[in-house]
């Protein structure tokens, strides 16, 4: 099943924990930032930038995690491609499921698209962490069935799509950031916007 919208509304997730090509994450995720809004034909918002423990805990360093809200005018996979092709420009490369990473660009939502089913997608976000921990999907699925549980996504979300609501379950980030427990929130800590 594909998505296409006129002019849809894409929110990526964006988070590095390594140095690639000798930069820092706190100026290599800005670029990629960058990259994304060059890429597109529509307007981009950018968040803050954040320091977040590593997930899962003792992983590696800490993140600099952040998001963006697009403009999208294709569909969900062409997107999908492209932060791909994005993140293999600072060298990512995928070995281990949740590793220490150079870049991390991840597709959270696309308008009200819920890929490939509903009950696919609720499958997904219903594996329990040990489960999710060993499993990768072998396809698209929006929105992003963990993100209700990561603070580390929702802070930095909340900054661009505040009123943005998952179709699956009909919460905003704002109240799915709301249910985080103090003691998560209390971690991630505001860097401030993006170096320009």
């Amino acid at each position: 099943m594909k998505y296409i919208n006129d002019a849809g509304t894409g929110l990526i997730a964006l988070g590095a924990n390594l140095s690639t090509g000798g930069m820092p994450p706190e100026l290599s995720v800005p670029k990629a930032m960058a990259r994304l809004a060059d890429c597109i034909d529509g307007a981009a918002v950018f968040s803050d930038l954040y320091h977040t423990p590593a997930f899962p805990a003792g992983s590696g360093p800490q993140f600099v995690n952040a998001a963006m809200r697009i403009e999208w005018h294709d569909t969900a996979e062409s997107l999908l491609a492209l932060l791909h092709d994005i993140e293999a420009e600072f060298g990512r490369t995928r070995a281990n499921r949740w590793e220490a990473r150079v870049m991390d660009l991840d597709l959270i939502g696309l308008d009200n698209a819920i890929l490939p089913s509903a009950a696919t997608r609720a499958e997904w976000a219903n594996l329990s962490p040990e489960e999710a921990a060993k499993v990768v999907p072998d396809q698209l699925i929006l929105p992003h069935p963990r993100l209700a549980e990561r603070g580390f996504v929702l802070v930095p979300l909340a900054d661009v799509a505040p009123e943005w609501v998952d179709p699956a379950t009909g919460l905003s980030v704002a109240d799915m950031l709301a249910a985080r427990p103090k003691a998560e929130l209390s971690q991630i800590v505001r860097i401030g916007p993006p170096a320009a």
